[in-house]
């Protein structure tokens, strides 16, 4: 594929991923996608035949890009030296789930969640992938002792993200006194 190819499904990728965080499931359309690229209209539909092809897209981009980040904030940081420091990086990472960027790409990947249960092509994409961040989180965990770190790191960062989901929906930030309660949970 030429890489101006490349470029235009990755640009109506992250164009959906804003339409469907603006207008819902029912707002992605290929029209829609059109209109906030600014371009042609038929020219998704020319890329994307079918919605489902557009809507498979969208979840691998959104996959692709928090895949980027996460990965990128895991070597950022680091291991956690203390539990401050383990609060301190669940906190900020739920900031970005919530604020800006992140908040309509949370929209985004938790509307294409419930599609998932309907489409397990999409489920499969979404399945939550190894990565540095995660991988810090479960040393942590394993140094202090924490039995079964692996199956307890996922269950503290499904915790953080019912969290990020909870206050995307009712409004509001996650603070570092809920993330300390249950990194302290994990560690009990």
């Amino acid at each position: 594929m030429p890489a101006d190819a490349s470029a235009r499904r990755t640009l109506l990728a992250d164009t959906a991923i804003d339409v469907l965080a603006e207008h819902g499931m029912r707002g992605l359309t290929h029209r829609a996608v059109d209109r906030a690229a600014g371009l042609p209209p038929g020219t998704t539909s020319a890329y994307h035949r079918t919605r489902q092809s557009l809507l498979t897209a969208l979840v691998r981009r959104l996959a692709e890009r928090d895949q980027a980040e996460i990965q990128e904030a895991g070597q950022r940081a680091g291991a956690p030296r203390d539990p401050e420091e383990l609060v301190a990086g669940l906190t900020a990472f739920a900031g970005l789930r919530l604020g800006g960027e992140g908040r309509r790409r949370s929209l985004a990947r938790y509307a294409c969640a419930l599609e998932s249960v309907h489409h397990p092509e999409l489920r499969e994409i979404l399945v939550p992938r190894d990565n540095a961040a995660r991988r810090s989180v479960e040393d942590f965990l394993a140094s202090r002792g924490v039995t079964d770190a692996p199956a307890r790191t996922v269950t503290l960062l499904t915790c953080v993200d019912g969290l990020v989901f909870d206050r995307l929906v009712n409004g509001g930030t996650v603070s570092a006194e809920e993330i300390r309660h249950l990194v302290t949970a994990a560690l009990r």
